[in-house]
C-alpha cells in the first residue's frame, strides 16, 4: 500500500514529528507555545509543515495532510534516470478504484484538496499517468473522465502538474498542461 493511502496512525509510525514556536500574527498565545508542526517521512525524507493555525493539533492535521499529498507525487523518490516513467504513485491497476469512481461521476471529478481521500486519489491517478507514459488521454480513458478533468484534478496540487511537465520536457515534448492557478 502506498504511504499516502495508509491509515493515519500507521503513516505516523513511519514519521518523525518536530514542533517549534511559530512567528507572525496570532498574538501572545502563538508566540509562547510550540504550535508549528513539522513531519518527516523517514524512509523517503519527504517533509511537510504547518504553522498558520494557533492550535498545535490543527497544525499537526494540516502538516500530515500536506505530507500525504507530497508522498502521492514524490514517493518513491526520483531516481537519476527515468524517474517519471518508473516511479509510481501507488501500484496502478488497469482501471480506476472504487474510491475514484465515488468521486468521478459522469466523467467529472468532484473533490477538494482538504478531503481526506484526496492524497490517495492523487497517488492513484498520478501513478497511472506515469505508467501510461505521461499520456493523459490514455489515463483519462481508463479512469472514465477527460484529460481536461485530469488537468483540473492535478491543478488542485500544482507540484503534480510540475512533475508531469518536467517529464514531458525530458522526453523532448512541449509541456501540455498549465501549472497556473485556476
Amino acid at each position: 500500500m502506498h504511504p499516502s493511502s495508509l491509515p493515519l496512525e500507521k503513516l505516523e509510525q513511519q514519521c518523525r514529528w518536530s514542533f517549534s514556536r511559530a512567528s507572525g500574527p496570532g498574538g501572545q498565545h502563538r508566540n509562547k507555545v510550540e504550535t508549528a508542526a513539522s513531519i518527516e517521512h523517514l524512509a523517503s525524507g519527504i517533509r511537510a509543515s504547518a504553522s498558520e493555525e494557533r492550535s498545535q493539533n490543527r497544525n499537526r492535521q494540516v502538516a500530515l495532510h500536506r505530507l500525504r499529498c507530497a508522498l502521492a507525487v514524490d514517493y518513491p523518490g526520483p531516481s537519476e534516470e527515468g524517474s517519471l516513467e518508473h516511479g509510481s504513485g501507488g501500484g496502478v491497476s488497469p482501471g480506476a478504484s472504487e474510491l475514484w469512481r465515488a468521486y468521478c461521476l459522469s466523467g467529472r471529478i468532484r473533490i477538494c484538496e482538504t478531503n481526506e481521500h484526496f492524497p490517495s486519489l492523487l497517488a492513484e491517478v498520478f501513478g497511472a499517468v506515469l505508467a501510461d507514459g505521461l499520456d493523459l488521454s490514455k489515463t483519462a480513458e481508463r479512469f472514465g473522465t477527460s484529460s481536461t478533468q485530469l488537468v483540473k484534478f492535478f491543478s488542485i496540487y500544482p507540484p503534480a502538474l510540475v512533475r508531469i511537465n518536467q517529464g514531458l520536457v525530458q522526453r523532448g515534448l512541449s509541456p501540455r498542461v498549465s501549472t497556473s492557478k485556476r
